[in-house]
């Protein structure tokens, strides 16, 4: 039995080649716009939990305080974003932004229904509260936040923190 030769093939199987590399390559980039754009959907949802979250505790708040115009209807925690490499602190995700803002808030929702006007002893107990406050497990990391700025605008106490990568210290 004899081989059939195989110089007869050969423009066959580089343009095999070449429609195999093309199916590959097209399915890599189909493969990355899809990733990118399924980030783009996890971060929009994040955001519109986070939104909707805070719709509801604001019509609560409203409905609970309608009637008293000198008391805190809600808590706004904003998270300072990194100004210089040097800062020290850590890019945050959506998600984990999301997160840690959830967890300030539960923090200090005691502040809810008290007098707007008694607001210099509940920045002083807010920021002993969260002074150097550690937030474990966030997405499998641990991290330390800092009261900055505290606010009273529009019946809404805004907070400021600076986030900050906790490094365990060394066991003895």
């Amino acid at each position: 039995m004899r081989v059939p030769p195989f110089e007869r093939y050969v423009k066959g199987m580089q343009m095999f080649g070449v429609l195999l590399l093309g199916i590959i390559i097209g399915a890599v980039i189909y493969n990355s716009i899809f990733m990118a754009r399924f980030q783009a959907l996890i971060t929009l949802k994040s955001e519109l939990e986070v939104q909707l979250e805070q719709y509801e505790q604001d019509i609560k708040g409203l409905k609970q305080f309608k009637n008293q115009h000198t008391v805190i209807k809600s808590v706004l925690p904003r998270i300072e974003k990194e100004t210089g490499q040097k800062s020290g602190r850590p890019n945050l995700d959506q998600v984990t932004e999301a997160e840690l803002i959830k967890r300030i808030k539960e923090d200090l929702s005691s502040f809810l229904g008290r007098s707007i006007y008694e607001i210099d002893s509940d920045a002083r107990l807010a920021r002993t509260l969260l002074e150097r406050k550690v937030y474990s497990d966030v997405n499998n990391k641990d991290y330390s936040i800092e009261v900055k700025t505290a606010l009273v605008v529009d019946n809404a106490l805004q907070v400021w923190v600076a986030v900050r990568n906790y490094a365990k210290p060394p066991s003895s």
